[in-house]
């Protein structure tokens, strides 16, 4: 690899290794130390293609999400089924998978800035705006800064734009899915938001149960599945739809009540 060599978004890949390499190191103890990551399903990472795969998932807290995820796939690719143990996996991690973001939290601070050149997709929300609802239109650039990532490697993104569960499903995930015509994977967390705080970067508490489940993707018609179609396998997929809150633990449902709570105030994502 040429040592100034840049991806799409013209960051230079050799920074990108070494910032994966340093972050990942950091918070290791995080997922296998103060609290343990439970993986289920991580030999899927491996037998995806290069390009074109979409990761959809719950949302917990800003920055934790994506970290766990850059470990598991990474260690996925290193032959770590199931577990991240030996942080070694990241001396050359996988450098085109990338997330999609909030424009104003990763421009938030320095460390947020700092997590955007690992692989952020900003995108300015059409629906909230330093805590205020907003009603504007899609940027065109936006769309297609997620197609160039997808052309490129991996993306990762939470249809529900907000950390709050049980929120509905963007329908521009969907706009995506059957425009670009990607390999959707799906993948549910739990436990984050009891162990982290809101941004993900202070551990809360220890010894808190944290799970990752990446399922088999999505079984999607391009062609005749309607956007209302694609909407509801997501919500399904990712354990969003309303009928999952039958199934919610009391303490998970105090937690939501908290959460919309705060809302109110500042949804930074």
């Amino acid at each position: 690899m040429s040592l100034f060599k840049e991806n799409p978004f013209g960051h230079i890949l050799f920074v990108k290794k070494w910032l994966i390499r340093l972050l990942g190191v950091a918070t290791h103890r995080r997922f296998r130390g103060w609290n343990e990551l439970q993986i289920e399903g991580s030999d899927i990472i491996k037998n995806l293609p290069e390009t074109n795969v979409l990761f959809i998932s719950n949302h917990q807290t800003y920055f934790a999400d994506v970290i766990a995820m850059l470990h598991v796939f990474n260690a996925s690719l290193k032959g770590r089924l199931d577990s991240i143990k030996n942080v070694g996996y990241l001396w050359n991690p996988k450098l085109n998978i990338y997330y999609v973001a909030a424009k104003e939290t990763m421009k938030s601070g320095l460390l947020p800035k700092i997590f955007a050149y690992t692989g952020s997709i900003s995108i300015e929300r059409t629906w909230r705006a330093k805590g205020q609802d907003v009603n504007r239109q899609v940027k065109m650039s936006d769309i297609s800064n997620i197609k160039k990532a997808l052309d490129d490697g991996w993306v990762i993104t939470f249809p529900q734009g907000t950390t709050t569960p049980f929120k509905p499903i963007r329908k521009g995930t969907a706009h995506i899915i059957k425009s670009c015509q990607p390999i959707v994977v799906p993948i549910v967390i739990d436990g984050f938001r009891r162990s982290f705080d809101k941004k993900g970067l202070r551990v809360k508490k220890k010894n808190i149960y944290q799970s990752m489940e990446i399922k088999a993707p999505l079984e999607i018609d391009y062609e005749n599945d309607s956007i209302q179609d694609i909407v509801e396998k997501i919500e399904y997929a990712i354990e969003q739809h309303p009928s999952f809150l039958k199934v919610v633990p009391q303490e998970d449902l105090l937690e939501k009540e908290r959460l919309n709570k705060e809302l109110r105030d500042w949804d930074g994502y």
